[in-house]
């Protein structure tokens, strides 16, 4: 009975005390708001090295960086225990001794002494309470018990921490770190983490004249007692209490910087982290700031005042310097403006990708011969920048010397995916229909970014992957590469582009510049794009409005500013070097003929190098140069041998070459005539020019509009055309025969030699609206 009675007491006692247990327990449970939201919060751009690039203001005008504790050095939350209060893990929020002690004092006339815990002077800043008044100390210790019921202790340090007055509008361990050392507060040392926990007892004394290196009396002071007790705690640290070892400069409020503006915007408007870290590099930001701004300068007279560039690590995808424009403060420019999103005609600083494909389909090798000559493509007739045409040229030279027409050409015969795929499938944004761009788009006729331009040439580096760019670190981890060209094809582009002479020297660079220029229709845009080592480089010169100006063309306005950064990289030795890898495997150099680009055959006279994708690239015999038996008598062809013929190597160009070279006033030794054939042209027989390939031809029946047809061929003779047994007609090699189409349709057209040879070509028509 006694037992039983025992345990029914325990019972009766343990049961109020599990409720008041609840009772206590149940504010932790509750939905609650984080501390955090009742303070608004700075942001923060740090550089790739942490070097701080801009702190924001909050919302209330504070500089108040939120830092969660884990990102807090231990020293600093321990000299703020130490000094602030040294029984906050154990009491509930008020010190009862302390309060005590405080009251004695003041009842006596002695020092005063602080009784506010750490909990109490966060209750005073949430909650907005006047404790000057005993009602309102009173106030104040109790909302301090109710944030100790609700909150952890580490949540209330943690709100402390970040809410704690540091001089002015600086309030929080994490924007006073970077205000006044330009640091993290992760990174503080023991003598910056003493005098960060002095000063919110008293912020106006404490911190007056030490950013202009005048330490106050009451900061020297104050510090001295915190440096007493660290080293009672730590014996080891003994050195810390010689107040030489404290002084510490602080840096001034006024100096914060303000650094790569237009990519710290672009992080700030792209971004949802407090805290970012970007992939700038400073001392890569300011030079190419510099250069810039100084280049700019050198040319105003020339009309040049603006200008953007983009730097970045094509290993990485990271963005090392984002110049938006020549000067982010001045109006009249725009300045604030962001030229690096903005969308301009790229003008020829396409081509590469178009060479780059048409290694890819087996079209060309690098120095396969390309038709300089004038050309029309349906509706379209492009001509050079110079104005003049260059006859048979080399895919390399005529990809550095920047021809139209060898482009367009490319162009037209690339089959799926075309250059407008290419550039879908490689991110370019916001582009109208392929029809309403045609073949102007191997000129620039559509509008990208520079950010787009330069994750295209980073695909040059990379082997052929494509991969968004990134500004802020950690964010481009994930992404996912793209493999858009060969490592074959991207390996033969930048040797190309790297035989590009500087406008400077008249030669390649050493070390090598894979480069390229671009100037857009009326002269608004000049551009320059490439690769040095690890790093791609995009410049920009023009107007954001759309201003032309006849100095806006690339290789004149962009191209002195791009080298000029280029050279300021190397010399000041922060160009990262190239990168590994090498030649892929299944590319090899061979001696073609230097005139046709084929294989040499025994009288062709020179060969030239050449890059070629083993089951890519195209491999025939060359036929330009041939031996044939001359009558020295007549001068013409002979039909055999006999006493008064001789063998000789003559090079029999098709017919639009032959007229090219005539025109050009070119010397051109013209093979023999005579009855006796002499053989095939450079292509073996009649080729169609027109109509073009892959191109769907609109036809108003009601004007019955008639096509042009139009082959060349390696003999001057008759060229019969037919639309699949029909005979059309005839013509000479490089005349036209105008063909009505019946009606729309998919129809075969062939035109055939004296000799049989033929060409032939799909031709799509529909009825135009």
């Amino acid at each position: 009975m006694i037992v039983a009675a025992r345990r029914r007491a325990r019972g009766r006692l343990l049961l109020p005390l599990a409720c008041a247990a609840a009772l206590l327990a149940l504010p932790r449970v509750l939905p609650k708001p984080a501390l955090r939201d009742a303070f608004a919060s700075s942001r923060s751009v740090t550089a790739a090295d942490g070097e701080l690039l801009r702190l924001t203001l909050a919302r209330d005008e504070q500089y108040r960086l939120w830092t969660p504790i884990s990102e807090v050095a231990p020293v600093l939350q321990e000299a703020v225990l130490l000094y602030e209060d040294r029984w906050f893990h154990w009491h509930p929020g008020v010190n009862a001794w302390a309060l005590a002690r405080a009251g004695v004092a003041s009842a006596t006339g002695g020092r005063r002494i602080g009784a506010s815990t750490i909990t109490m002077q966060l209750a005073r800043r949430i909650y907005h309470i006047d404790s000057r008044s005993i009602g309102g100390k009173l106030k104040q210790a109790l909302a301090a018990l109710w944030l100790e019921l609700r909150y952890s202790k580490r949540d209330i340090l943690e709100a402390y921490l970040n809410a704690a007055p540091y001089g002015g509008n600086v309030e929080g361990v994490g924007a006073a770190s970077l205000t006044y050392w330009r640091k993290p507060a992760r990174a503080l040392s023991v003598p910056e983490a003493l005098n960060l926990a002095v000063i919110p007892q008293n912020p106006r004394k404490r911190l007056a004249d030490s950013a202009r290196g005048a330490e106050p009396d009451a900061l020297v002071a104050a510090r001295a007692r915190l440096a007493a007790l660290w080293v009672a705690r730590h014996p080891q640290d003994a050195r810390f209490a010689n107040p030489a070892v404290l002084a510490v400069p602080f840096k001034n409020r006024s100096t914060l910087p303000f650094a790569a503006p237009h990519a710290v915007d672009h992080l700030l408007r792209t971004s949802r982290a407090r805290q970012i870290q970007s992939t700038i590099e400073p001392k890569v930001q300011r030079l190419a700031e510099r250069v810039l701004a100084d280049y700019v300068k050198s040319q105003s007279s020339r009309g040049i005042v603006n200008a953007t560039a983009l730097l970045l690590d094509s290993s990485t995808m990271e963005v090392k310097a984002m110049v938006g424009s020549a000067d982010y403060r001045n109006a009249a420019i725009a300045g604030q403006v962001n030229g690096v999103y903005a969308r301009r005609s790229p003008g020829s600083t396409l081509k590469p990708f178009i060479y780059a494909q048409a290694l890819d389909q087996g079209l060309i090798h690098s120095a396969s011969i390309l038709k300089d000559t004038a050309s029309n493509f349906g509706a379209f007739a492009p001509e050079n920048f110079d104005g003049r045409f260059s006859g048979p040229i080399p895919a390399h030279e005529a990809l550095i010397r920047s021809r139209n027409v060898p482009a367009v050409d490319l162009a037209s015969r690339l089959a799926k995916p075309g250059l407008y795929d290419f550039l879908k499938m490689a991110g370019v944004q916001k582009l109208a229909s392929e029809a309403h761009y045609g073949l102007a788009l191997a000129l620039g006729g559509a509008e990208l970014s520079m950010e787009e331009l330069a994750q295209l040439y980073a695909m040059l580096p990379n082997e052929g992957r494509w991969q968004p760019m990134t500004l802020e670190k950690g964010a481009g981890a994930a992404a996912r590469a793209v493999t858009l060209i060969s490592p074959e094809a991207a390996f033969i582009t930048l040797e190309m582009l790297r035989q590009t002479p500087r406008p400077d020297t008249f030669a390649p660079a050493r070390p090598a510049i894979a480069w390229k220029t671009g100037t857009s229709w009326g002269f608004r845009d000049a551009w320059t794009a490439g690769v040095f080592g690890r790093h791609v480089l995009v410049v920009w010169v023009g107007h954001f409005d759309g201003r032309s100006n006849p100095a806006f063309i690339g290789i004149e306005a962009a191209a002195p500013l791009f080298l000029r950064i280029v050279d300021a990289i190397r010399a000041e030795k922060l160009d990262p070097g190239q990168m590994a890898g090498g030649q892929p495997p299944k590319l090899k150099k061979i001696a073609v003929c230097a005139a046709s680009g084929d294989l040499p055959n025994a009288e062709c006279p020179v060969t030239a190098p050449a890059w070629f994708i083993e089951g890519k690239s195209p491999v025939r015999q060359s036929t330009l140069h041939r031996t044939v038996l001359v009558d020295i008598r007549s001068g013409r062809l002979a039909c055999a041998p006999g006493p008064h013929t001789r063998a000789e190597v003559f090079e029999y160009w098709p017919s639009d070459m032959l007229a090219l070279f005539k025109s050009a006033g070119m010397p051109l030794r013209a093979p023999p005539g005579g009855e006796c054939v002499a053989g095939a042209g450079i292509d073996g027989g009649p080729h169609i020019v027109t109509p073009l390939r892959g191109v769907t031809h609109l036809q108003r029946f009601d004007r019955r509009e008639p096509l042009l047809l139009r082959a060349e061929a390696g003999s001057s003779g008759k060229l019969l055309w037919f639309a699949a047994d029909s005979l059309l007609g005839g013509t000479k090699p490089g005349e036209a025969l105008s063909w009505t189409p019946p009606r729309t349709g998919i129809y075969v057209l062939r035109v055939v030699d004296e000799r049989g040879l033929a060409d032939r070509r799909e031709v799509v028509v529909e009825a135009a609206e």
